[in-house]
């Protein structure tokens, strides 16, 4: 052992001032808008939707439960924590191989001749402890690049798995709006069905009296058949719905517990969206796609290394005797110590071909960044857009609604005052029950907007 730290201790500084060989990482250049497009809100840069954690935006205290299973259970989550444990590992694979591998070895041989015409009866013992020691110098910094690669890895993976927390997150709160809006739906079609269904027995009593025709009959029949023929559609609807929230949260198939209704569901009516460069750095997708950026310039010192000298140091040490107590007593110390250097002199362009590939994955994997980056503004510009206009479509609707309301109102006064047909009520009621309908969709795509909005501003995965 004492021979073996005089090999290998002062080569030790050696491989300490070596260097590496891939150039030194630099942030694509990225022109970053000073303001997104369609932003309402420019006094408010310093904040963001993006920086909230989800229980603070959505507020249903179901929805929340919801989303906690799912971060919980998933599938998906999973599979991505998984994926951090391989990296980690492949981490520790790859650093390994700047440290000297150490190997220990014992060995006992019995070997026993007979006697004859040429020699003597005899036995032979050996025993034997050794101790062996294999060291490629890191002098041209290949390993410490590839743990550099292997260190990004890691980073980009566990940005993967915020990317599928912020996705998961936006769907599962998505899904349940969705299924809320289904909910009321079906109340507003009850509602109405239970509404035509008392008209319609109404109008055949007076048919029966004589005071009405029998298509006023019809026609109310054809009412208190649009809204029931609702009624189906919307329960399956309502049940898909329900199973695809419920393989999100890792189960199978079956009910989904509600909590606020619809109209209760908390959204502010503006959204900061805070400074755009910010984006940079919160979005999952873009600095996973920096991390595979700096992982594919460390290897191009990889592959830079390749061209020069391969310095490896081995040596062995132990102890051999014949006999067991005389194993560590006597002269039964051996050892040996070599160095070998290995120089690439000719490989058909191998290297440099090598080299070439490394620098032109790290120059794919930069415009992949700089294409990331611009995808994650168009997506911030159309949310922004999106839950603005879907907030001006809600207005419009409640009007809608509110008109229609006061007009089927009217027309089943005049109706019963006999100033009009039976023709008038049945076109009423059917823009009455139509806008309804169309209302609950607007909120619904006024708070999905608002989740596509969060999730484009790279929210949902803080923990």
């Amino acid at each position: 052992m004492k021979i073996l730290r005089q090999c290998f201790v002062p080569a030790l500084p050696l491989l300490l001032a070596g260097c590496t060989m891939h150039p030194k990482y630099k942030r694509p250049d990225v022109s970053v808008p000073v303001v997104y497009r369609d932003e309402t809100l420019p006094g408010a840069q310093g904040n963001s939707l993006g920086d909230a954690r989800w229980w603070e935006v959505f507020q249903d205290q179901e929805l929340q439960k919801l989303i906690r299973t799912a971060l919980q259970e998933n599938y998906d989550v999973r599979i991505a924590a998984s994926r951090i444990e391989q990296a980690r590992a492949q981490l520790g694979v790859t650093h390994s191989d700047q440290y000297p591998t150490v190997f220990g070895g014992a060995a006992a041989t019995t070997l026993r001749s007979p006697k004859n015409k040429l020699q003597q009866e005899y036995q032979l013992n050996a025993e034997q402890l050794n101790l062996s020691v294999s060291w490629e110098l890191d002098f041209w910094g290949k390993f410490r690049s590839a743990t550099e690669a292997a260190r990004a890895q890691l980073l980009g993976t566990e940005w993967g798995r915020r990317s599928v927390l912020s996705s998961l997150v936006a769907n599962v709160a998505a899904g349940y709006f969705q299924l809320r809006e289904l909910d009321l739906e079906l109340e507003i079609s009850k509602r109405t069905l239970a509404s035509r269904q008392q008209s319609l027995h109404l109008v055949s009593t007076q048919e029966r009296g004589g005071t009405v025709s029998l298509l006023d009959v019809r026609q109310a029949e054809q009412l208190v058949y649009t809204a029931s023929s609702q009624i189906p559609d919307i329960e399956r609807r309502i049940a898909q719905e329900e199973n695809f929230l419920s393989i999100l949260l890792g189960r199978y198939p079956g009910p989904i517990p509600r909590g606020q209704t619809l109209t209760e569901q908390f959204h502010a009516p503006q959204i900061p969206a805070g400074i755009p460069s910010g984006l940079l750095g919160r979005r999952p997708d873009i600095v996973q796609a920096e991390q595979q950026l700096i992982a594919l310039n460390a290897q191009i010192g990889v592959a830079r290394a390749a061209y020069f000298p391969q310095i490896v140091l081995t040596g062995s040490g132990g102890t051999q005797s014949s006999a067991l107590n005389a194993l560590f007593t006597g002269p039964a110390g051996l050892w040996n110590f070599a160095a070998t250097l290995a120089q690439p002199i000719f490989t058909a362009g191998r290297i440099r071909s090598g080299v070439k590939l490394a620098q032109a994955q790290q120059q794919e994997a930069a415009l992949a960044y700089q294409q990331t980056v611009q995808e994650a503004f168009r997506e911030v510009s159309d949310a922004l857009i999106g839950y603005q206009k879907a907030q001006e479509v809600r207005e419009q609707l409640n009007l809608l609604t509110a008109s229609a309301a006061d007009g089927s109102h009217l027309s089943a006064l005049r109706y019963n005052g006999g100033a009009t047909s039976y023709l008038e009520v049945l076109t009423s009621e059917t823009n009455y029950f139509s806008a309804e309908l169309s209302l609950a969709q607007a909120r619904a795509s006024e708070l999905q907007a608002m989740v596509q909005l969060y999730q484009a501003l790279g929210g949902g995965w803080q923990e």
